[in-house]
């Protein structure tokens, strides 16, 4: 069975135009009414004021009252009433005595009989108007008194007719509906022209869809748990969700940060400088005060620059899984170097006992473990924190597989449970990891490659150390070789610079403090970082 298909919603754009269309219709209808009832009684109040003045003008000719005077007043008087009627455009002139008898008529044959009308007021001396039925049909007139010395000796009454009056105000309306016409004409096709510029910008989408479209909207932006920001032309916030707000560490509502530009929100330079470029941006690292973001920016753009669509992903969690899985490649690599050596060094052992020097293969064999042994005792010794510790022994392998010494000096002590829960062992091996190989990567290749680590704990702080016999840091990058993208080395496949900006970073998120100075170490050179986190809980810290 076949469903029948409802009919679809008229668009927004559809309504408006109707909508539109009726408006102005009603405008134009209204006006136009408004404009005849006002012509009508203009007209008339025109007329009035056309026949007094006729009728007036003619009793106060001194040839109509000399030919009021004379036997046959009508041979006079018809022609010259004739020839004003032509003359003002009026209907009639009728003259006539004092008791109402024509002596002039537009119909000849109603000369001789009685005036149509009252005749009362201009009898004694008054100047009035009427509209009255006559031989003639309805007319507006007005009738007037011929004086002469203060005596009247005859009436004037001079007319339009009704229907005359009517059709000068129908031509008027007409011309009136036909502006009226094109008006509505032109506003309908200026309305027609908005409204498709308005159908093409919601895609002809009525009302209700436009309703759900922003509840999906509206839901979908607060669903997502990545951040999503976008910025207007000017760089400015147009819209920021719940998890962008959250990886940007902005604390302030949605409704104070539309509007405001991206240079106003305090975050990082690199982040800045990356969300004010008109380049996108794909799969970028950067580093807030807690978080480590991958940032990707598209710029909207229809024929000119509309702004920018910037997604941003949490990627602090990976990148530090990423660091421990590197130190564990890092180890498996040292433990197959050293299984490589142990089978050298047992080979010789076998060898010697061949030979039948047996003394010197268990001489040889007990010197290795000592030398293996004396190792973890002294990182033992030094560090009883067991994940320190580990981490310590894996890089003085990597570190010696690299030709560089890795040593712990003698003044270091960190104790087993001395740490407190707010400073996990995980950000400690993010601290000391990074910076023990920032330090193996610039001792590396120089005269005594060596680097020292140093670790104590007292009652307010724990001390991380590490110091290089490298060529050391420029004072003029002391401040740079902490952000995020900085080295003094090429780049690599993964890229460089990220490791002392993680070290800022988790120190920063546990209140401590990060210096680089030069190493006098020994007289070595190089540089020597310290680190000191406090030993209590951190007000900042959201883990």
């Amino acid at each position: 069975m076949r469903v029948p298909r409802l009919p679809r919603p008229r668009s927004l754009a559809g309504q408006l135009f109707a909508m539109q269309a009726v408006l102005i219709a009603l405008v134009v209808a209204g006006y136009a009414l408004f404009t005849y009832v006002s012509d009508q009684g203009q007209a008339e109040d025109a007329a009035v004021r056309q026949v007094t003045a006729v009728a007036r003008s003619i009793a106060d000719a001194p040839s109509v009252r000399a030919a009021i005077r004379t036997p046959d007043p009508t041979a006079a008087l018809e022609p010259y009433a004739l020839q004003v009627m032509r003359d003002t455009d009026v209907d009639f002139v009728t003259i006539m005595n004092t008791d109402g008898i024509r002596w002039t008529h537009p119909d000849r044959a109603q000369i001789g009989k009685r005036f149509l009308g009252r005749i009362g007021p201009a009898v004694h001396g008054h100047t009035f108007t009427e509209t009255y039925t006559g031989t003639l049909g309805p007319s507006v007139r007005a009738v007037t008194p011929v004086e002469e010395n203060g005596r009247v000796i005859g009436l004037v009454s001079a007319g339009i007719k009704v229907e005359e009056i009517s059709a000068r105000v129908q031509d008027q309306v007409t011309a009136l509906l036909g502006v009226a016409g094109g008006t509505l004409l032109l506003g309908a096709v200026g309305t027609y022209v908005v409204n498709a510029r308005l159908r093409r910008h919601t895609h002809g989408m009525n009302a209700a869809e436009l309703s759900h479209m922003h509840d999906y909207h509206q839901a979908a932006l607060h669903a997502v748990r990545e951040g999503l920001l976008m910025l207007d032309g000017q760089y400015r916030v147009a819209l920021i969700n719940d998890g962008g707000r959250e990886l940007l560490g902005l604390a302030v509502p949605d409704t104070e940060l539309v509007g405001r530009s991206v240079a106003e929100l305090r975050l990082p330079a690199p982040l800045t400088g990356a969300l004010l470029s008109s380049e996108p941006r794909v799969d970028e690292v950067h580093l807030t005060a807690s978080r480590v973001l991958v940032v990707n920016t598209s710029p909207v753009s229809g024929g000119e620059r509309r702004g920018t669509v910037v997604t941003l992903r949490d990627v602090t969690e990976l990148q530090s899984l990423m660091g421990e899985l590197d130190s564990e490649r890092g180890f498996t690599q040292a433990l197959r170097s050293q299984a490589h050596e142990a089978a050298n060094r047992l080979h010789t052992v076998v060898s010697l006992i061949e030979l039948g020097r047996a003394e010197e293969a268990v001489e040889f064999a007990t010197a290795e473990l000592e030398l293996a042994q004396a190792l973890t005792d002294q990182v033992v010794a030094a560090v009883r924190e067991p994940v320190l510790a580990a981490l310590l022994l894996g890089k003085t392998a990597q570190a010696n597989e690299r030709g560089v010494e890795l040593v712990v000096s003698r003044d270091s002590r960190l104790d087993d449970g001395l740490l407190p829960e707010s400073l996990p062992a995980r950000d400690l091996v993010t601290i000391l990891g990074n910076l023990i190989d920032n330090a193996v990567d610039a001792a590396q290749g120089s005269v005594g490659a060596r680097v020292t680590v140093t670790a104590y704990a007292s009652d307010a702080e724990v001390v991380l150390r590490v110091s290089d016999s490298g060529p050391g840091v420029d004072p003029a990058h002391a401040d740079l070789v902490f952000q995020r993208g900085f080295s003094t080395k090429p780049a690599g496949p993964g890229g460089r610079g990220l490791g002392l900006a993680l070290v800022r970073q988790a120190v920063s998120r546990h209140e401590g403090t990060l210096t680089v100075a030069e190493s006098d170490e020994d007289g070595e050179g190089g540089a020597v970082f310290e680190v000191r986190l406090p030993l209590r809980p951190a007000a900042g810290d959201g883990r």
